[in-house]
């Protein structure tokens, strides 16, 4: 509990990441059972938020294993790039011998697609990919490329307070609506 921070906006806490999680796998690799470490956290503070959101790193690593290992759902933001789409069926089988192993309930809420630019050719490509195999997964509406949405971490704010009309914000403001329908 004492790593939660309050913020500026009301019903937000955040507990941010600092440099000493980049050691942290070293040391939880250490550790016999981290899920039970990671279940007891959560289980302190679940009922005093509605939601729980944890931002995982765009890599399989122990932290991000066990975060799934203690979560209800995933939403995957995938890239509209390539390498991305690549990952994707790794990320599938890795969430399916978490459920085997660890979290039978794990549910995929969905795929966000991200950095989405309706120019680029590549992007048309991976998104038909995507359509073929994981077409129910996918969030109605994509979060495009934009620069607001870039400048907003670096002002402290989220998009819908830094650019509150502008394309990011109301992408956001959809994918927030489809998601509470879909939780």
């Amino acid at each position: 509990k004492d790593a939660i921070i309050k913020t500026k906006f009301k019903n937000l806490s955040v507990v941010p990441a600092n440099i000493d999680l980049a050691g942290a796998e070293l040391e939880l690799h250490h550790l016999e059972d981290t899920t039970d470490f990671a279940k007891l956290a959560l289980e302190s503070v679940k009922d005093d938020y509605d939601y729980i959101f944890i931002d995982c790193p765009p890599s399989l690593g122990m932290l991000t294993v066990k975060a799934l290992s203690v979560s209800d759902g995933v939403v995957i933001p995938m890239q509209c790039e390539f390498y991305s789409l690549e990952g994707m069926s790794q990320l599938f089988n890795t969430i399916k011998k978490i459920r085997t192993l660890y979290n039978p309930t794990l549910q995929i809420v969905g795929i966000l697609l991200t950095m989405y630019n309706a120019r680029l050719t590549l992007t048309g490509q991976v998104v038909a990919e995507l359509k073929k195999y994981y077409a129910d997964k996918l969030f109605k509406v994509p979060i495009s490329r934009t620069v607001r949405i870039s400048e907003a971490p670096g002002y402290g704010e989220p998009i819908c307070y830094h650019d509150p009309y502008g394309k990011g914000s109301l992408e956001y403001a959809a994918v927030a609506k489809e998601l509470m329908l879909r939780i």
